[in-house]
C-alpha cells in the first residue's frame, strides 16, 4: 500500500510538474507584454518571446510574404489568367450597364463626385485643346497657300455655294430698299449729293428738277438693278475674285487679316455650337449611351486583356514602388500583440490544450518511473 502511494504521489506531482510547465511556456510566448523591471533591474524573460522578437518577427514576415507568398510571378499568373480576365471583364460590363441605363447626367454624376464645375473644367479643356492643335497646325503650315491647304472638294463646294451667296445679298439688298428704312436712306443721300454741290450747280439742278420727287425716280432703278441677273453674275464673279484672292494668301496672312484671337475666338464658338456641350452635360446617361453602349461593352474584354499583359511586364517595378515588405513589417510592427494573441489562440487553442495535457501525461509517466525507483531502492 505504501508502495502504491507513493507512486500515486510522484505520478500527480510529474503530471501537475509537466502540465505547469508547458502551460507556463505557453504563457511566455506572449506574456507578459511589457518588460517588468524591480529598482530599474529587468526581470529575465520579461517581455515575452513574441513581444520582445516582434521588431524581427515583422522584417521575417515582410520578407516571406515578399519573397515566397505574393511574388511577381504569382502576380503575373494572376494577371494573365483568363478566368481573372473573365471576372474583371464581367464586373466592368456589369458596372457601365448600371451606368448607362443610369438617369442622371453628366453633371450630376460629377456632382456625386464632388465635382461642381465640371462643365466649365471640359469647355476649358476643349478649348486649350483647339487652341493647342491651331498652334501646331500653324507652325506646320505657316508658310502655305490656303490653295494647298483646303482640300479640292471643298473648294469645289465654296464655289459652287458663291451664286447663292451673291442671290442672297442681292435679296438683302432689294427688301433693304424696298422698306421704308431704305427709301429714307435714298432720300437723305440724293438730299445730301444736292446739298454738296456748288451754287450754280445746285441751282440748275433745282430749276430742272422742280418738283420732282428723286427717290420715287431713283429707288425702283435701284431695285431693278439688283434684279437684274447681270447684276447677280457680276457680284458672283466679284465674290469669286475674292475667293480666289484668299486661296492664295499664305496661311500666316490669316492671322495678320484677322489676328490669332480673333480667328480662336471664331474656331472655340464654331465647335462650341457644333458640341452644344451644355446639352450634353444636363442629358440622361441613359440617353446619351444609347449609341455608344453596344460597341463600348465589346471592348472591355479586350482592353483589359491589353491592361493586364500592360501590367504583367510592369509587376516588378510596380512592387518596388509598393515596398511590400515595408507594409507587412509596419503593420505587424503596429498590431497590438492582444489581438495577435486572441487571434492565435481562436485557431490552435485546442492544440495549445493538447500540448499542456501531453506535458501533464509524459510527467505523470515520468512519476511512474521515479515511483518505482523509489520503491525498489
Amino acid at each position: 500500500m505504501e508502495a502504491f502511494l507513493t507512486i500515486l504521489f510522484m505520478v500527480t506531482v510529474g503530471a501537475i510538474i509537466g502540465g505547469a510547465t508547458n502551460w507556463l511556456a505557453i504563457k511566455m510566448l506572449f506574456h507578459p507584454y511589457h518588460p517588468i523591471y524591480i529598482r530599474g533591474w529587468r526581470l529575465p524573460f520579461t517581455p515575452g518571446l513574441i513581444p520582445r522578437r516582434r521588431q524581427e518577427l515583422a522584417i521575417q514576415l515582410g520578407r516571406l510574404v515578399v519573397n515566397y507568398l505574393l511574388t511577381p510571378d504569382s502576380f503575373r499568373k494572376k494577371l494573365l489568367s483568363s478566368e481573372f480576365q473573365l471576372e474583371v471583364s464581367t464586373y466592368i460590363q456589369n458596372e457601365l450597364l448600371k451606368l448607362f441605363n443610369s438617369q442622371q447626367s453628366i453633371n450630376d454624376l460629377l456632382k456625386s463626385w464632388g465635382i461642381t464645375d465640371g462643365q466649365d473644367k471640359i469647355q476649358l479643356k476643349i478649348h486649350g485643346l483647339i487652341e493647342e492643335k491651331y498652334d501646331q497646325w500653324m507652325g506646320e503650315y505657316r508658310d502655305q497657300s490656303i490653295r494647298d491647304l483646303v482640300p479640292a472638294e471643298i473648294n469645289a463646294k465654296v464655289e459652287s455655294k458663291l451664286p447663292f451667296v451673291s442671290a442672297f445679298i442681292l435679296q438683302k439688298g432689294i427688301d433693304y430698299f424696298s422698306s421704308e428704312e431704305g427709301k429714307k436712306r435714298i432720300e437723305s443721300l440724293t438730299n445730301d449729293f444736292i446739298d454738296q454741290r456748288s451754287g450754280m450747280l445746285k441751282n440748275m439742278l433745282q430749276m430742272l428738277l422742280g418738283n420732282v420727287n428723286l427717290t420715287e425716280k431713283i429707288q425702283p432703278e435701284i431695285i431693278k438693278f439688283l434684279k437684274n441677273k447681270g447684276t447677280e453674275e457680276l457680284v458672283t464673279g466679284v465674290l469669286k475674285t475674292e475667293w480666289d484672292k484668299i486661296l492664295d494668301w499664305q496661311a500666316e496672312k490669316l492671322e495678320e487679316k484677322f489676328e490669332k484671337q480673333t480667328i480662336l475666338d471664331l474656331l472655340k464658338r464654331s465647335i462650341d455650337k457644333m458640341i452644344r456641350l451644355e446639352k450634353v452635360m444636363n442629358m440622361p446617361l441613359q440617353q446619351l449611351a444609347s449609341t455608344v453602349q453596344e460597341p463600348v461593352l465589346k471592348i472591355v474584354p479586350l482592353g483589359v486583356e491589353k491592361a493586364c499583359a500592360f501590367l504583367s511586364n510592369q509587376v516588378e517595378p510596380i512592387m518596388e514602388k509598393l515596398k511590400l515588405a515595408d507594409i507587412v513589417r509596419e503593420h505587424v510592427e503596429r498590431f497590438p500583440i492582444e489581438r495577435l494573441e486572441q487571434m492565435l489562440l481562436s485557431i490552435i487553442s485546442s492544440e495549445l490544450r493538447m500540448i499542456t495535457y501531453l506535458g501533464a501525461l509524459i510527467g505523470g509517466m515520468i512519476g511512474i518511473f521515479q515511483g518505482l525507483i523509489a520503491v525498489l531502492i
